[in-house]
């Protein structure tokens, strides 16, 4: 006898096990896109959804607020406002680190300190021999 059997009854509903597997698939993992842009993405659209939401709850609580004078009201209706531009101000901070990202793989060495010659000791006396006549001239 299952144990939510009389709740089923008393709610008139029907319940029903679903196996682990089948309840959180995580999404494929996907080897040939710019992980880096991917994530930019995903980060962006998720902040403007806070962004909508953020606009909706204010609006939420700023009529609330109007209507019964409480100053909690108020005061949670800037709590709101404040948090919807700090989400805007990550919007702009997720532009800066993307650029970061991209100039840093871009990036290669600017300098070289350790210069390699290849080649015999002949070669390199009269490399260094041209060298010191082009100077003198």
């Amino acid at each position: 006898m299952d144990k939510f059997e009389g709740l089923d009854e008393a709610f008139e509903t029907v319940s029903e096990i679903v196996p682990a597997e089948t309840q959180m698939k995580k999404p494929p993992i996907k080897a040939d896109k710019d992980d880096v842009q991917d994530d930019y993405e995903y980060a962006r659209s998720n902040l403007y959804l806070l962004v909508d939401k953020g606009q909706e709850a204010i609006n939420g609580a700023l009529d609330l607020a109007m209507s019964s004078d409480h100053p909690r009201a108020y005061e949670v209706a800037g709590q709101l406002i404040k948090n919807v531009g700090d989400v805007a101000d990550k919007l702009m901070a997720l532009q800066k680190d993307k650029k970061a990202v991209k100039e840093e793989k871009a990036k290669g060495p600017t300098n070289v300190t350790n210069a390699l010659f290849v080649g015999s000791t002949a070669d390199l006396q009269k490399m260094l021999k041209d060298a010191s006549k082009k100077k003198d001239k």
